[in-house]
């Protein structure tokens, strides 16, 4: 199995506790978010990683090089920012097989990427966005599925409140859905793909309670350093 993950993001909402390194890189225990992500990447069998950079990933490419632990690193570098869905085409060209794990660099969701790739491929999907269930969805917004799990509509942050399914920001992704033509140039994956296409492509939830976390605010991104020790690579 073969991921992306975007991990160009600036981190506007944490300038006040990580001003000077992507997102990505922040420190919890004193090691970047990004190494967190590849252990678990490593639990679950992946063996080669995209990285989606743009902000100052200089930081990042130093400190990893082409290589974490056993977790073979290659970086897809945006010259100009092209949004989660341009910046997650840009680094499909680098993947060999017809699909892959793709998530975002700046939370963690540690449900089973194999179970994933198994309903995925059993839908026959074009896209399958995991899914965490959150008592209020108001941070986040919502997605709602049918019986078969196949998504039937997306409701934005801050527009729904009470429990539901969020996107957790991992996804099986076919190559082939992201080259069509109308997907070029900058875009937003949520917006602009999965929120557009929904009605008339393979778009399919894939419910999971597994331990989830945003770093994305402060109040998150202190909690996990208390929580974060728990995980052992």
């Amino acid at each position: 199995m073969e991921a992306v993950v975007l991990a160009g993001g600036f981190g506007t909402r944490l300038q006040k506790v990580v001003s000077d390194v992507p997102k990505s890189m922040a420190l919890i225990n004193n090691r970047p978010f990004l190494e967190y992500l590849f252990d678990y990447l490593i639990i679950q069998g992946v063996e080669k990683v995209v990285l989606a950079v743009g902000y100052k990933h200089d930081i990042i490419s130093s400190h990893f090089n082409d290589r974490y632990k056993s977790l073979a690193i290659l970086y897809s570098i945006e010259n100009e920012p092209l949004g989660t869905g341009g910046g997650i085409r840009l680094a499909l060209w680098k993947i060999d097989g017809p699909r892959a794990l793709v998530m975002n660099g700046d939370s963690v969701f540690r449900l089973d990427y194999q179970a994933l790739m198994e309903f995925h491929l059993k839908k026959k999907a074009v896209a399958t966005l995991a899914l965490r269930k959150l008592d209020d969805t108001g941070r986040y917004g919502c997605v709602s599925v049918n019986r078969t799990r196949r998504i039937t509509g997306f409701v934005e942050k801050g527009l729904s409140t009470g429990p539901g399914y969020i996107n957790g920001g991992v996804y099986i992704i076919e190559k082939n859905f992201l080259m069509e033509p109308e997907f070029r140039g900058r875009f937003s994956m949520e917006k602009d793909c999965f929120e557009n296409y929904y009605h008339n492509s393979r778009l399919f939830g894939f419910p999971a309670d597994s331990y989830f976390l945003d770093i994305g605010v402060p109040d998150d991104y202190i909690k996990a350093q208390n929580e974060f020790a728990a995980f052992k690579d």
